[in-house]
């Protein structure tokens, strides 16, 4: 049977349209694709991501991996590649946005066998004292070799690496598992609506929902696990991803005004408003995930503050 097209009727109505399933399927796969890029997209690119790099000591290289993030109740174990098997080093470390000298901490030499390798290889590693929640550490690694002293990261700069606390497990599963729907959802829905196709509402709704308890319950409550607040955007702060997940469900919520409820035909005005949630939601994930997030004032610290009074964003 032929697809019978949507159109505009009289008031900007738009009327009932019988899609072809197999255009439905294609929306689905490239919202999935178009969701997936933009998952990878936000881990890859987020200031907690550990840093990768390759280290090259007497002509041989090796992958390193500096960890950027961490649990408050735990020490962070850095570690790097020795492929000479010879090399020596120190790691340096200061809290962060302080004026504090830089700590060394030598590193020692551990013969490790990862799983699915045939051949172990040598590491050097040390371990960051853990710090409180929000707190940040900057640090480096010098290493002494035949062919001189090398700096890690082999851009010549340091590494900051924030701890937050842990969340339980079933919380933190939950919401990413509401968040990763929401994108897919919210995606699919400007597939639809670019598309002009009649499923913009259920689409809609169900985006909605999904951020709802995704974004503005869940959000908070894994925010409250990691940083003891569990909401630090606007209007008590600045930060970035609560604002983002703010901006995101606004966004979808005036849209459903403009969408509305029921089985009326959708109005033109209402394909428009889901385009432009959508379109405010994909904005907001081309903002790398944890910018300008939690951070501890480690000035109001040393004067004595509890550590969970002396968060702010940076």
């Amino acid at each position: 049977m032929p697809q019978v097209q949507s159109d505009t009727g009289a008031g900007g109505a738009a009327t009932s349209v019988k899609p072809r399933r197999w255009i439905s399927v294609v929306l689905w796969v490239l919202a999935v694709l178009l969701m997936l890029v933009s998952a990878v997209y936000q881990r890859m690119t987020g200031p907690t991501h550990p840093l990768r790099g390759t280290l090259t000591i007497a002509g041989e290289s090796a992958r390193y991996k500096l960890l950027r993030s961490e649990h408050t109740d735990t020490n962070a174990r850095i570690e790097i590649p020795d492929p000479s098997g010879s090399a020596t080093g120190i790691l340096y470390y200061k809290r962060y946005h302080t004026d504090d000298a830089y700590a060394p901490l030598t590193l020692s030499r551990e013969h490790v066998k990862p799983v699915m390798r045939e051949t172990g290889r040598d590491v050097l590693w040390a371990e960051l004292p853990a710090q409180p929640p929000a707190g940040k550490l900057e640090y480096y690694l010098e290493l002494n070799t035949s062919t001189g002293t090398v700096h890690v990261p082999d851009n010549g700069q340091s590494v900051v690496i924030r701890f937050k606390g842990r969340t339980p497990a079933p919380i933190l599963i939950a919401h990413i598992f509401f968040m990763f729907f929401a994108v897919l959802w919210g995606i699919r829905a400007l597939l639809e609506a670019l598309f002009n196709r009649p499923g913009v509402r259920w689409l809609s709704w169900t985006t909605l929902g999904l951020l709802t308890i995704g974004g503005m319950i869940l959000g908070p409550t894994v925010q409250h696990y990691a940083f003891g607040a569990a909401w630090t955007g606007i209007p008590f702060g600045w930060d970035l991803t609560d604002n983002k997940t703010l901006f995101m469900w606004l966004g979808w919520l005036i849209a459903m005004l403009f969408i509305g409820w029921g089985k009326k035909p959708l109005r033109r005005r209402g394909r428009w408003a889901a385009l432009l949630a959508a379109l405010l939601m994909v904005l907001m994930y081309v903002i790398p995930h944890s910018m300008y997030g939690s951070e501890l004032d480690y000035a109001k610290i040393d004067q004595g503050a509890d550590p969970a009074e002396a968060i702010t964003q940076g």
